[in-house]
């Protein structure tokens, strides 16, 4: 058996290279692995745009997720950079001078036994060389021959061949659901259980609503109130209340469930929760963040219990004007709980009748202030026979939402309205089904509420308790979400491109300018084949919103000032905004800027984790959908274009496949990376992003989780 794919991986003579290398005083980065299939490595190194690469040969048995000092030894200029404003990309070559901090993460494969020695036999795209365990170990924990196992190296030392690791976890038999998916959790370092001392501190959590706890609290039970969330969903974080004020304008409340007066720093539940930092939604199953007992449970807005809850209560008038807003902790009652498609169907159904001047009133508050008028509402769920006063609510709360939102990208918030494929799966998991999620106004509806009390809390916090839209010098620390401005260059780029198929981007491609650019190219494109390919470019020009505790606003919404107060069952940094809150409510001194930093920067590492396993558990299932289709031609777009190939979505699933550039026989194509395109050199036929072409699928590979597809050309 083959114990190292790569000879070139042991790394022995890049060792001893590497003191020569420094004392020529190469210049030297840390960063972290990124490792292929070939055994060559990027180093990506911390606010760099571009990586260092570095050939299997000189890795010093670095792999994936370790973090390393890497030496430049070759920088050549991509294109020659000017002060002009040419372009300054540089591709850099290195060398791994040392192994700082192995990553400790779980590579998967398939457990292997032979004679005495034992090996976990690897499929994966970023780890090329196989590991070797202890037979001993494989066989008390009950590991057979041919199971998926997860499995840590433990070391790699100079002159040895191949890695020595330990097995993590036995995940079970290959193709099986349940072992893909924890496959799929292991090869991401995440959980898929609580440890019994978690789970046993969740359940010691008493449910019962005493005195003390309501102490403090404005109470919100009489106050008419609903939920809206999936028709599948289990852990209800939001709900709305709404009263008409005697004046004309509304009060409309956005309570959250209030997780951290039951999680409390440092505690089992909250080292676990922090840990993890969001829950992972797979394909077929959520990971939450914290235990049953409290997500499905004790915080779960349900409706018709009595919860504790986080608020932000705002006065509002008929054309979604702010005048006042009230933050603080409450006790609610939820009336209804609606999923999407009820709430939908209230929402038509007004539309129809062309107004709510026949339903009856909600509580009311007189001009007189002699308090609400009694009304006895009725607790019944069914949208069949729907309660007049949720009618109204939602009707009227639909109407803020959508003023709210006109708002939002008057003042340059980007507008990307990009389809979302889901996949359907059977109660074995087996892909059924792959349909685009359509989003209506019942979704915007509580999307706008959210959107309105994460800024009020930021703005309330940033401003001091202002609310001017004036940052204040004196400002305490917070956990704010922000979005930095798009990259330029890129935005030159897509304007270059749009260009192709005459379109005229304005000049302006900085600060609001661009976003205002950017929605009219949108606009201009709509309905047209170039739309999709003018929002994948635009998309890679904009930076990743994540956490921080300095505020420099959210460009794509278009606030100076936003936070995530609004999901703490499912969102760590919420809870960390809600126990800030508290403290500042209370009047408390600025708390440590430096450790809620590396809180933050722990918070966007762990969302960046979730969404990488929740794509690749939907990319599993598609692959796995296209088994069957083997042989099978579909029209597609191209959706991306490299050096090595073609990267196509079929429809109308949008599932992406690859056609090699090898395999086209028509031509020799060259990759023209300035325009997005592909270019024949003997017929000059191009392939641009958005052009359609036809395709037939080659291979489906389910380990590798890839599709090959070939183009059919007319030859």
């Amino acid at each position: 058996m083959t114990k190292s794919r790569n000879k070139g991986g042991n790394g022995s003579r890049s060792g001893r290279k590497s003191s020569g290398r420094q004392k020529k005083s190469y210049p030297v980065y840390e960063g972290r692995v990124q490792m292929t299939r070939e055994g060559f490595i990027f180093v990506i190194v911390d606010g760099q745009e571009d990586d260092i690469y570095v050939k299997a040969s000189k890795t010093r048995n670095a792999l994936d997720g370790d973090t390393v000092k890497v030496a430049v030894t070759k920088q050549s200029a991509a294109k020659a950079a000017s002060k002009a404003g040419g372009r300054a990309e540089r591709k850099r070559e290195g060398e791994v001078i040392e192994i700082v901090k192995r990553s400790g993460k779980q590579f998967v494969g398939i457990y292997h036994t032979i004679g005495a020695q034992a090996w976990v036999l690897m499929q994966s795209k970023n780890m090329p060389y196989d590991i070797e365990v202890d037979p001993e170990e494989g066989a008390r924990l009950g590991a057979k021959r041919g199971m998926k196992v997860a499995v840590v190296v433990d070391r790699w030392n100079r002159g040895d061949s191949s890695p020595v690791g330990h097995i993590a976890d036995v995940l079970g038999m290959p193709g099986e659901n349940n072992t893909e998916m924890h496959a799929i959790l292991a090869e991401f370092n995440l959980p898929y259980k609580f440890e019994k001392e978690v789970e046993d501190a969740a359940d010691s959590i008493s449910e019962e609503i005493t005195a003390a706890d309501l102490k403090g609290r404005k109470d919100y039970r009489s106050t008419f109130t609903f939920t809206i969330d999936p028709a599948d969903a289990k852990d209800f974080d939001d709900a709305l209340s709404f009263k008409k004020l005697g004046n004309g304008n509304y009060e409309v409340g956005i309570h959250i469930a209030d997780v951290s007066y039951y999680v409390k720093p440092g505690t089992a539940v909250d080292k676990e929760a922090r840990e993890r930092g969001t829950s992972v939604y797979l394909v077929d199953r959520t990971v939450p963040m914290l235990p049953e007992k409290l997500c499905n449970k004790l915080c779960s807005l349900r409706p018709h219990e009595d919860k504790l809850t986080y608020s932000v209560v705002c006065e509002i008038t008929p054309k979604a004007e702010i005048k006042s807003r009230w933050i603080g902790r409450t006790v609610i009652n939820s009336d209804f709980r609606l999923d999407y498609d009820q709430a939908q169907e209230i929402i038509e159904t007004a539309k129809v009748s062309g107004s709510t001047s026949e339903t009856v009133s909600l509580r009311e508050t007189p001009p007189s202030g002699a308090g609400p008028l009694p009304l006895s509402v009725p607790r019944v769920a069914a949208v069949s026979d729907v309660d007049p006063n949720l009618r109204e609510a939602i009707t009227i709360l639909n109407d803020l939402a959508a003023k709210l939102k006109e708002k939002r990208f008057k003042a340059g918030a980007v507008d990307f309205d990009r389809p979302e494929m889901k996949v359907e799966v059977d109660e074995q998991g087996r892909p059924v089904n792959v349909y685009q999620k359509v989003s209506k106004e019942a979704n915007w509806l509580i999307e706008e509420f959210m959107l309105l009390a994460n800024r009020t809390v930021a703005e309330f916090v940033a401003t001091d308790g202002q609310m001017n839209g004036v940052a204040s010098k004196k400002a305490k620390t917070f956990v704010y979400r922000i979005h930095d401005v798009p990259n330029t260059e890129k935005l030159e780029s897509l304007k270059r491109f749009a260009k192709g198929f005459g379109y005229k981007m304005a000049d302006a491609l900085e600060g609001r300018a661009a976003a205002k650019s950017i929605n009219a190219l949108m606009k201009q494109a709509a309905g047209k084949p170039e739309l999709e390919a003018f929002e994948d470019i635009a998309l890679r020009s904009m930076a990743k919103a994540c956490y921080s505790t300095d505020n420099i606003g959210h460009y794509g919404l278009a606030f100076d000032f936003y936070t995530h107060f609004t999901s703490p069952i499912r969102r760590y940094p919420d809870t960390m905004v809600h126990r800030l809150l508290t403290l500042y409510l209370a009047g408390k001194e600025s708390q440590n800027k430096g450790y809620y930093e590396i809180e933050c920067q722990h918070a966007s590492e762990r969302e960046v984790i979730a969404a990488d396993a929740e794509r690749t558990s939907v990319k599993y299932k598609l692959v796995e959908y296209m088994q069957d289709k083997v042989g099978m031609e579909f029209d597609g777009r191209v959706s991306g274009v490299t050096e090595w190939g073609m990267y196509v979505e079929i429809e109308p699933t949008k599932i992406e496949g690859m056609v090699s550039l090898r395999e086209i026989r028509s031509d020799f194509f060259e990759f023209d990376e300035e325009r997005y395109r592909l270019v024949g050199k003997r017929t000059h036929k191009i392939f641009r992003l958005g052009d359609k072409v036809r395709i037939r699928v080659k291979n489906a590979n389910l380990e590798q989780r890839l599709l090959d597809f070939e183009l059919i050309e007319n030859l």
